[in-house]
Order: C-alpha cells, then structure tokens, then sequence
C-alpha cells in the first residue's frame, strides 16, 4: 500500500511496489485520457531549493495531467528561508495546505528530515549527491519500455560516478533484478563511492571499473552517461580538467550494439554530441517523455488516487 508513503530513496520502494508503478506508467502513456481527473481536487507542492527543469516541470505537468493543481517555488530566495525560516518550519507550514510534496534540496538528508515534519507525502526530487528516486523510476519506466525488463542486462555508467545521484540510485534499484552487470566508467577522481560497491560486492553483482569509454562500450545494453556536474565541485580548476572527460560521438557510437539504448538524465553539457540524437538508440529526450508519466502514476498512489 503506497497511499500517504514517502518516498526518499529507490530502498523505500519493493521490487513489487516498482513494478506496480511502471505497470501504471505503462498504463498511462497508452490511455492517458482515462486519469486525467483521478487528482481532481488535490494539490502538489513543488519545493525546489535548488535549480531543475526537467523535474519541476515533469512534476507540475504530471498533476496537471492527473486534474490536480500545483503550488510551490522554483527558487528558494522568494521564501521565508531567507529569514531564517527552518526547513522544518516550512514543512509544518506547507504540509497543510497540500495532498504531497516534491522537493529538491542541495543538502544530503534534506528530503528525510522534511518527512519528519511533513503530514503528507514528501517525494525526494534530489538532495545533493545522494539520492533521485524519481528520476530511477523514469529510468526503470524507460528500461522496461524499451529493453523489456530489467533483468539480464550490462549496464554502464559513464562520466562523473563520484557525484552522481542518479547514477547512484539507478545502480542500486538495477542490483535488486537477476542477472544484471554493471560498468563503471569514469577517471580515477570520479569513480563510484566505496558505499555503492559495498552493496554489490556482497550481493555477488558482477562489476568492473574502466577508464576509456572505447573499451567497453561493445559490452553493453544500456549506457548511462552523465555531466561533470561543476555545481558539486569545490576547485573550479578540477572541475574545468575533468569536464570533456567523455563525449559520445558518432565514432564511438559505431562501436556499440545495435540495440544498445543511450540514456541520460539532462540537462547535457558537452558528454553527449548533437549528432548521436539522431540514431535510433539514443532515447534520452524519451526519457524525459516517459519521466513524466512515472511521477504521474507515483503522485497517483502516494495520494490514493489510484
């Protein structure tokens, strides 16, 4: 049962409870027009104490879509919390005017600790370099959509591993389904944090670790790439070293399987070229499509709507 749920990491949802989402998702995207009034009457809350697109949109239109309404900020500086206003403080405040919650915070642990204050759902929409259930579960919905499950498949992450909320969080839904293999690709200072291997190493999950994106990509079914994100680095100069670590391009692309898929979460900076949007693998901006109807089919059963 998920109605009245938080949701703060991919953990907090079972094997069952996901595939119940992406069931729905599936749902959705094929007859949207049958819930398109099943949130009538309740209201999200979009808290963004930190810049988004994709994922403040992605939740505003899927209320939209489900018949609710959406109230919130995309910028924390139009809040009390400039005046020093404690984040449990506006939890206590806006949990009673709305059905949920979507937030995103710079800050590690910033979704938890607003469940403690909050009387409704709080869906975590990022918080720092920990965790994006949300965009996991549009990763699932777009696996699943497009490679059939999620199950027996070679798995590589590209790029910047270290700071990576997705990748994090993708890698740890994926461990719990048979068969899967993952690649970690990324330089020495990037690598994936020791916590992530610690979960696979006991668990058996086969993974290796690799540095050039040419020697590995013939091996996977899906590759995940991502930006060098300069927001979390503290010495511009590391971050400017790293930055074009990795660029898909036509050349590297040749070297893939033919149903391989291409995703990642966006925005792009310079990891991806233009001219990879064109093959049929790359299934980034549908992705961003199937994003949308995730959120929709978790804002449904969080809210009981469904």
């Amino acid at each position: 049962m998920l109605k009245g749920r938080h949701l703060i990491e991919p953990a907090d949802l079972t094997v069952s409870e996901i595939d119940e989402i992406c069931s729905l998702a599936e749902q959705m995207i094929v007859d949207p027009v049958s819930f398109q009034d099943v949130c009538r009457g309740k209201i999200l809350a979009t808290l963004f104490f930190e810049p988004s697109t994709r994922t403040r949109l992605s939740f505003e239109a899927a209320m939209l879509h489900l018949g609710g309404t959406v109230e919130g900020f995309a910028d924390a500086s139009y809040t009390s919390s400039t005046k020093g206003e404690t984040l449990a403080d506006t939890i206590r405040v806006v949990s009673s005017y709305v059905d949920v919650i979507a937030m995103r915070s710079p800050k590690e642990g910033a979704a938890l600790l607003a469940s403690k204050f909050s009387s409704v759902p709080v869906i975590n929409a990022g918080d720092g370099g920990h965790s994006h259930p949300t965009q996991t579960l549009t990763d699932l919905v777009t696996i699943r959509a497009l490679q059939g499950g999620f199950e027996g498949h070679t798995i590589g992450f590209c790029g910047d591993l270290k700071f990576g909320r997705t990748v994090h969080s993708l890698t740890q839904a994926l461990s719990r389904y048979r068969n899967n293999k993952f690649v970690f690709i990324s330089p020495e200072e990037l690598r994936i944090p020791s916590y992530i291997e610690d979960l696979l190493k006991p668990a058996g999950i086969e993974f290796i670790e690799a540095e050039r994106l040419e020697d590995v990509i013939g091996q996977l079914d899906i590759l995940y790439m991502t930006r060098v994100q300069k927001e979390r680095f503290f010495n511009e100069q590391d971050y400017i070293r790293l930055k074009d670590s990795y660029i898909l391009n036509k050349d590297k692309m040749k070297l893939a399987k033919q149903d391989m898929i291409v995703l990642h979460p966006l925005p792009r900076v310079n990891e991806i070229s233009p001219e990879v949007d064109d093959d049929p693998r790359a299934a980034y901006f549908k992705q961003v499509k199937y994003g949308m109807f995730a959120r929709m089919a978790l804002i449904a059963k969080l809210t009981g709507a469904i």
